[in-house]
């Protein structure tokens, strides 16, 4: 067969068996002699549990254990990244047990897990636990939080509500830029909160082996590592020897099973207290209150510009929802991972960000597709749009004047990143050319004639992918690291299995990965095996999060390629009687320069394992090599996203008629897969913007709890996406990627809102906050009826 090499749209090898339905998911797993767990959840935003009686729930038919906080009293779940407020303070962190103990702090909040012969037996018993809650007062919205005399959620931890108070950038500089400035645009904004909806359910299986003191936790994650790590040595000090975590398929992560939850670390611990292995599946409305959530930020920004429109300064002051406990990386998100982007595209010579992180009774909020760039994105491309209405300068041309321009990269920003590559004039031109911008006013004209309103919208983004390196991070307060690792083990035949740290829910990495190593052993694709997602036959990695799997996973595996590849030409200059300089490798071959003696890849594995005439002295046997990337820099990838949206003005309805999508991810690796990702943001972004939006009662009850409350988007909803790049390389990775898993979640929302406030112009709209849903954009429609009939 021949070598598929990389930029070659390869159909993905494991869509066969999801096609077929041959994918092995947790639910699909079943372990021998198993029992069925069912979480009690708190009905209180917060309550104090004055008692609780599981006798009843103990005695009913096929119960085999239930456990409380009481009984399950072992570490807290750790939060993975540090946050200082500006006085140099530690962030706020309260403790976070598995199982609640004594108060209740959200609706979802796990207060006991009910063990069973069967999942309906489980969830009957659950019913017969009586608990005597006292409520008390609760507070939803992040900025009423703050306000004095607000329900604390951590009385004596946090009695303000304020987790931290960070800032980024300097002040002094940025107020004297807004000094100078001939033109300030403002906005207030809400980025709002959002439910992932993967396909799959979370679920967990913990299994005891009571013969050797081994624990196994089956699990949905993006990222079995990590978990390994924070629940065995932080919860439950179980030492990493004795704990093996494995991650089958997947179905959908988008950040949501990035994260440590309460159920892994309650069924492993429960599977030893009963000797016999516990499964937990969520279901759909379980998962709407106990999945982390994202986005939920209040923010204030202020552009100053010149009297060319020049931006000189940008003050941005955001309020950070993080949910009544801290998920494993929720405060890096509107930090460390959004006022690092303030900058975007463009090049404003002062910043200044402040954000205040939050405590609310809500569910713990965390990273979601995108993870803080989309919120910066988001602030920033309607701010311009603003910018363009208060200076009166086009907004297609304010954009041009402000870029930075190819030739300054390497670009240092002035709140911490320095960007290494990027040519944002250029996608921003052939986004125009794609979406044939300039006939927007023809198609504009004609949706006037059928009584509609249209609108076109676009946005210009920049995100960091990749996140790197460890030794910076940490600086920031990563309590981990970042790096990644690769081992390829080439067989006596010459196939090849592959075992990375990262994951893969959805995104391909089982062909992507095997293009890469086929495109550098010469060696066909159909030869490569990809192996990941558990802890016991893969080296620490550190999973699938941040667009990171090619730049710094695909990274390692060509590292250490290259050392087969290095071990490769010394045996081949041994059998071909030839120095190891004059040994050249290309299309499965060592050859000797110059000559037509060769030896094929597999020959040299061969003899690696079979070694009769093999350099002994100086090698040894085997053909297997490791390696871990710790990336020197983040990479970033962006692009130009262009919308157009027609309005029904007696509905509200808004629906997106055309998208293009034009980005630089660096080197493609596998199209095919690059559009489909790309296609799959497009579409999430499409439902925070128009859709998609999580709401609390005042009291702090959950009243999008399900599919009836919360809408997802529909094949209906979108158009033909019309998905091209204009590429620039990474300068610091093997491979030149930048990352494309999260570009269309990012760059999306503001093009689409920016769409529809250009269509609701004749109505004298500004802004908009997500989702514009019908009813939003019916309402500002009927208001200003009167006010634009009389003009």
């Amino acid at each position: 067969m021949s070598v598929t090499s990389v930029g070659t749209s390869v159909k993905r090898r494991e869509d066969k068996r999801f096609l077929t339905g041959k994918g092995n998911y947790t639910d699909d797993m079943n372990r021998p002699n198993q029992t069925h767990a069912y979480i009690l959840r708190s009905p209180h935003a917060y309550a104090k549990i004055a008692s609780l009686d599981a006798s009843a729930a103990k005695a009913a038919p096929g119960v085999v254990a239930v456990f409380t906080g009481d009984d399950m009293k072992v570490g807290s779940i750790p939060c993975g990244w540090q946050v200082h407020s500006k006085d140099g303070s530690p962030m706020k962190e309260p403790p976070h047990p598995p199982l609640a103990q004594d108060f209740v702090r959200y609706v979802g909040d796990q207060v006991a897990v009910v063990i069973a012969e069967s999942y309906s037996e489980a969830k009957d018993a659950a019913e017969l636990i009586e608990i005597d809650y006292q409520p008390l007062p609760a507070i939803a919205d992040a900025k009423k939080a703050l306000e004095p005399g607000a329900p604390p959620v951590w009385p004596d931890v946090a009695p303000d509500n304020l987790c931290f108070d960070w800032h980024i950038g300097d002040k002094a500089a940025t107020d004297a830029a807004f000094e100078k400035a001939k033109w300030v645009a403002k906005i207030d904004l809400i980025n709002n909160r959002l439910i992932p909806n993967a396909m799959e359910p979370r679920a967990a299986i913990g299994d005891y082996d009571v013969s050797n003191d081994l624990h196994t936790l089956y699990t949905t994650s993006q990222n079995p590592h990590v978990i390994r790590l924070l629940m065995g040595a932080f919860v439950l000090g179980i030492p990493e020897s004795r704990l093996r975590v494995v991650a089958p398929d997947v179905g959908g992560g988008f950040g949501s099973k990035i994260f440590h939850y309460a159920e892994e670390a309650i069924v492993t611990w429960a599977a030893k207290q009963i000797e016999r292995p516990v499964k937990w599946t969520a279901e759909r409305s379980e998962s709407f209150m106990s999945d982390a959530h994202g986005r939920d930020h209040h923010s204030h920004a202020e552009l100053a510009m010149d009297e060319q429109g020049r931006f000189l300064g940008l003050r941005v002051a955001t309020i950070a929802n993080m949910g009544a406990y801290l998920s494993t990386f929720a405060p890096a998100v509107p930090t460390y991972l959004s006022g690092t982007l303030l900058a975007g595209v463009y090049t404003t010579p002062a910043i200044y960000g402040e954000v205040k992180a939050v405590f609310t009774h809500t569910v713990p909020v965390d990273a979601y597709r995108g993870a803080g760039r989309p919120e910066t994105t988001f602030l920033l491309e309607r701010l311009v749009d603003v910018a363009a209405e208060v200076s009166g300068i086009d907004r297609v041309e304010l954009r041009r004047r402000n870029f930075i321009p190819p030739d300054a990269y390497p670009y240092q920003t002035p709140v911490a990143l320095q960007y290494d590559s990027g040519d944002h004039a250029g996608c921003l031109d052939r986004a125009l050319e794609k979406s044939d911008w300039a006939g927007f006013p023809a198609r504009k004209a004609e949706s006037a004639a059928r009584g509609k309103l249209r609108g076109i919208g676009l946005s210009t983004y920049l995100e960091a992918c990749g996140i790197a390196p460890s030794a910076v991070v940490g600086s920031l307060g990563a309590r981990a690291a970042l790096y990644e690792v690769g081992s390829v083990r080439v067989h006596p035949t010459g196939s090849v299995t592959v075992f990375t740290g990262t994951h893969s829910h959805g995104q391909g990495h089982e062909t992507t990965f095997a293009q890469v190593v086929a495109d550098q052993l010469g060696i066909p694709i159909e030869s490569i095996e990809i192996v990941h997602g558990d802890t016991d036959k893969i080296p620490f990695g550190m999973g699938t999060y941040g667009s990171r799997s090619l730049a710094v996973g695909g990274s390692a595996i060509v590292k250490a390629v290259d050392k087969i590849v290095a071990k490769g030409k010394r045996i081949a200059a041994h059998l071909l009687e030839a120095a190891e300089a004059d040994i050249v490798f290309a299309d499965g071959k060592f050859t000797v320069a110059g000559t037509d003696r060769s030896k094929a890849f597999g020959e040299i594995a061969l003899a690696a394992y079979v070694p009769h005439n093999y350099p002994i002295e100086t090698e040894e046997p085997g053909l297997e090599e490791t390696a871990f990337y710790d990336p020197k820099n983040f990479t970033f990838p962006g692009g130009s996203h262009i919308c157009e949206v027609e309005i029904d003005p007696d509905t509200g309805v808004t629906q997106v008629v055309r998208f293009t999508a034009v980005d630089d991810v660096g080197r493609v690796i596998n199209p095919m897969i690059v559009e489909g990702q790309v296609q799959g943001g497009i579409v999430q972004g499409i439902g925070q913007a128009l859709l998609e939006t999580c709401v609390y009662s005042e009291d702090a009850q959950l009243l999008t709890g399900s599919f009836m409350d919360y809408c997802m988007p529909r094949a209906d909803d979108v158009p033909f996406i019309t998905v091209d790049h204009h590429t620039t390389l990474c300068t610091h990775n093997p491979l030149g990627v930048k990352g494309c898993g999260e570009v269309g979640a990012i760059g999306c929302p503001p093009a689409v809102i920016n769409a529809v406030v250009d269509a609701l112009k004749p109505y004298g709209v500004s802004h908009i906050d997500m989702p514009a849903t019908p009813e939003k954009v019916w309402q500002i429609i009927q208001a200003a009826r009167p006010a634009a009939a009389a003009e």
